[in-house]
C-alpha cells in the first residue's frame, strides 16, 4: 500500500478482526512492562504508548541504572528491545501465538539481563486468557497493521493539534493498550466525583484515571456494539445538557450505551477535507463539554484561537 495514496485508508472491523486482537494482545504485553517500570503518574500517563515515525514505542523506562527502550516497527515488522548500553534485540512480528511471542519477549529480556515480572492476564476483553497460554490469537496481517498506523499517525497529527489550543492541564497525545485507543484529554482543574468503575475495569483504576474533571477524545477501532473504527468524545462527570448539544460534523452522534459522542471514522474518511471534518468534530465536543460544565474558558484556553462556541 502506498502511504502518499491512502492517508486514510479503510479499516473494517470484520476484515482485520482476528489480528487486531492479536495486536491488542502484543501491546498489553509491552504496556505491562511499562506499567511495572514506570513511577505511577496521575491518571495512568505512566503506563501508556506513543506514536512514532514507524509505530508505537514505550519511550525511554528506567531499568536499574540503564535505559530500555521497546518499539513496535510497523514498517519492517519487528518488536525492538534496546537499552542505553548500546544493546538492541529484534523480535519479528508475524503470524504466530501471542504465547510464543510472550515467551520470546521475556526471554531476549532476560538475556540482556532484565528481569520485568508482570500480571500477564489481558484486561478490558472478554478473552483473558493469560499471555503465556493464549495459543488462539496467532494473525498478523502486515497490510491491516499499515493500516491501523497510518490511522493512529494521522490522529495523532490532529489531536496533537487540537491539544495546543488548551492552557491548562492536558495529557500527552497517548495509547491506551487497555482499550486500543489513541486519545487526549483536557482538564478544568476541579476535582470529579467519585468513579463507579466500569465494566471491565478495575474500580481502582477508573477511580484514578478520572479523579478530575475531564473532556476526552480519541480514536477507536471499534468493538462489540460499534462494529467499525470511530472517533469519540465524552465528559466526565457528564453534565447536564452535554448529550443534548450540537455538534459538528451532521453525521456525528451521541451512542448512548457508550456515554459518549462518536463520529464514524468512515465519514471522516470519505469527506473531501478529512483534517476539517475530524477538527470540527473534536472542537465542537470540547466546547460542549466545556459549557455545560461552566468552565472557565477564559483561563483555560489560548485566546488566539476561536473554538466553536
Amino acid at each position: 500500500m502506498s502511504l502518499k495514496r491512502e492517508i486514510w485508508p479503510s479499516l473494517p472491523l470484520s476484515e482485520w478482526k482476528e489480528t487486531y486482537e492479536t495486536l491488542h494482545r502484543l501491546t498489553q504485553i509491552v504496556g505491562k512492562i511499562r506499567l511495572a517500570l514506570e513511577p505511577l503518574m496521575n491518571h495512568w500517563w505512566n503506563s501508556t504508548l506513543y506514536v512514532t515515525s514507524r509505530g508505537l514505542t514505550t519511550s525511554s523506562m528506567s531499568y536499574e541504572n540503564i535505559q530500555l527502550q521497546i518499539d513496535f516497527d510497523f514498517l519492517d515488522h519487528f518488536l525492538v528491545i534496546q537499552t542505553s548500553e548500546d544493546i538492541i534485540r529484534k523480535i519479528p512480528l508475524k503470524p504466530r501465538p501471542v504465547a510464543e511471542m510472550f515467551k520470546d519477549i521475556m526471554y531476549t529480556l532476560g538475556d540482556i539481563d532484565i528481569y520485568v515480572p508482570i500480571w500477564t492476564t489481558p484486561v478490558e476483553v472478554a478473552d483473558r486468557t493469560p499471555f503465556e497460554e493464549d495459543y488462539k490469537h496467532v494473525s498478523y496481517d502486515r497490510e491491516y497493521i499499515t493500516r491501523i498506523w497510518t490511522i493512529l499517525f494521522q490522529s495523532n497529527k490532529l489531536f496533537t493539534e487540537f491539544r495546543s489550543h488548551f492552557v491548562g492541564k492536558v495529557s500527552p497525545v497517548h495509547f491506551f493498550w487497555g482499550a486500543f485507543d489513541l486519545a487526549v484529554t483536557s482538564f478544568s482543574g476541579r476535582t470529579a466525583p467519585l468513579h463507579p468503575g466500569a465494566p471491565g475495569l478495575a474500580r481502582f483504576v477508573a477511580v484514578e484515571a478520572y479523579s478530575h474533571e475531564v473532556s476526552s477524545c480519541g480514536f477507536w477501532p471499534g468493538g462489540g456494539d460499534i462494529d467499525n473504527p470511530v472517533y469519540y468524545s465524552y465528559a466526565y462527570p457528564e453534565p447536564h445538557g452535554f448529550k443534548e448539544s450540537a455538534i459538528l460534523p451532521k453525521e456525528a452522534y451521541y451512542e448512548k450505551k457508550m456515554g459518549e459522542f462518536v463520529l464514524p471514522y468512515e465519514t471522516v474518511r470519505n469527506s473531501e477535507n478529512p483534517d476539517r471534518i475530524l477538527m470540527d468534530f473534536l472542537e465542537s465536543t470540547y466546547s460542549a463539554a466545556a459549557t455545560t460544565a461552566k468552565w472557565d474558558r477564559k483561563a483555560l484556553e489560548r485566546s488566539s484561537i476561536n473554538r466553536s462556541n
